[in-house]
């Protein structure tokens, strides 16, 4: 009996680059729908499937989505630019879960955010919590994964506050820096979702480290990794920081410690900006 078939949206970027691999080792199927992007090379080679992962071609995305059992969906935007902003990426990702469900899948895992609220202040995680609730509206079996902060080779966040530390001899802490940030490593993120595509039950999940750290504590951290001082972030994640929104209040889901990694990767970590825009649009 050949193994089941799994869809993943975006096996080409992050956290689908982690999710896929696991799934690989694991011996399953993949096919990935995915937008064109230049400069995403294909990790897998012909170990996977590819399909376009097109919102307007809604026939399209049933025939591409036939055959999968599990779907797991990282689509999403970071940040509003042009016409992709955070209500498109809502109804973009409601027309995949009715395709899903078309198409005959059996579960959605759906990588969604830590502390999402309809009510939030901050469209990013404003935007997660409509996606779970029509999600959890669909009639499909599904879990969802809650992660905090992933870490990684890849990782914007981290990286550019270590580019900035190795770069600038002064950073501004914004507040009192004691709002809190707990990370989770790409490795364990992937783990916990396809560990959650296995299952039958409906369920929500943290994905959350072992490792509870004060903003300036982490970037203590980092400038000692790193050996240099600096650091800037975006308004949203200022006050989804401020608001502790990214820490769980639920135990560790997560194994790696960020304080691990962080020394293992010490000599690499910051030495380029990775470009968030040029990530997700160029």
């Amino acid at each position: 009996m050949p193994a089941p078939l799994n869809a993943v949206t975006g096996a080409f970027g992050y956290t689908g680059k982690y999710i896929t691999r696991e799934l690989l080792a694991r011996g399953a199927r993949v096919r990935t729908l995915t937008r064109p992007h230049p400069d995403r090379p294909n990790p897998f080679g012909a170990q996977i499937e590819i399909a376009p992962l097109d919102f307007a071609n809604f026939d399209e995305l049933v025939r591409n989505l036939t055959g999968a059992s599990t779907l797991y969906n990282t689509y999403w935007v970071r940040f509003p630019h042009g016409r992709a902003t955070f209500d498109s990426a809502v109804e973009n990702t409601k027309t995949l879960i009715r395709a899903a469900r078309q198409a005959g899948v059996r579960r959605v895992v759906q990588i969604s955010v830590s502390n999402p609220a309809l009510d939030c202040p901050y469209a990013y995680f404003r935007g997660k919590a409509q996606l779970e609730k029509a999600l959890a509206e669909s009639g499909l079996s599904y879990a969802i994964i809650r992660p905090t902060v992933i870490y990684g080779p890849e990782d914007i966040l981290i990286n550019n506050i270590a580019w900035l530390l190795r770069r600038f001899p002064v950073f501004a802490i914004p507040g009192s820096g004691s709002y809190r940030i707990q990370p989770i490593s790409a490795e364990d993120n992937a783990t916990l979702a396809v560990d959650a595509g296995e299952r039958g039950d409906n369920l929500l999940l943290d994905a959350a480290g072992p490792e509870i750290y004060s903003y300036e504590a982490l970037v203590h951290l980092i400038a000692r990794a790193v050996g240099s001082r600096a650091v800037l972030l975006t308004r949203e994640k200022i006050g989804a920081l401020v608001d502790d929104l990214l820490v769980s209040h639920h135990p560790p889901t997560g194994k790696d410690h960020f304080s691990d990694w962080l020394q293992r990767n010490a000599s690499t970590g910051g030495t380029h900006y990775a470009s968030e825009l040029g990530r997700h649009f160029r």
